[in-house]
């Protein structure tokens, strides 16, 4: 395949994606804060492929390939808060209210998020969002690596 046909697909997975959550998001799947995080690297990555494109800067397939990894690693990071693997971050989840006052505690009630990201708003056969993401992710990084190292024609 060509370097461009390569960026490509890559900019069009990474849209494809953005396109999915925020799909998700009309059909009244509220967003979590990490699913937001999962989104920049995503809208990087499609900037990156246009400027590549419009450019003709073969390295920044590398960056698109960053952008991509980034994205994955924190599927991969939520889908282990969702599982309860690991903790995810306080203000997300429903962790780190030991050790608090009675106020403290109201205060972090008061100002908590309305979407946990340690709850699992959706799954299909056992794969949640954000295993989706983590996948499709990891594979768009192999695309882009893939165009990096394709000759630019």
């Amino acid at each position: 395949m060509s370097w461009k046909t390569l960026v490509l697909i890559a900019l069009g997975g990474s849209a494809a994606l953005l396109a999915g959550a925020f799909i998700f998001q009309a059909l009244g799947y509220a967003p979590c804060k990490m699913c937001y995080w999962q989104r920049y690297p995503h809208a990087a990555a499609v900037l990156i492929g246009g400027l590549a494109l419009g450019l003709s800067q073969k390295w920044l397939a590398w960056l698109g390939a960053l952008a991509a990894a980034v994205t994955s690693g924190i599927g991969v990071y939520h889908s282990g808060v969702e599982r309860d693997l690991w903790e995810g971050p306080s203000s997300c989840t429903g962790s780190g209210t030991t050790g608090l006052s009675t106020d403290e505690l109201l205060d972090q009630i008061m100002n908590a998020p309305l979407v946990r990201c340690d709850e699992i708003p959706w799954e299909m056969f056992g794969v949640t969002m954000a295993n989706l993401n983590a996948l499709f992710s990891a594979g768009l990084v192999v695309v882009w690596i893939m165009a990096a190292r394709a000759s630019r024609t």
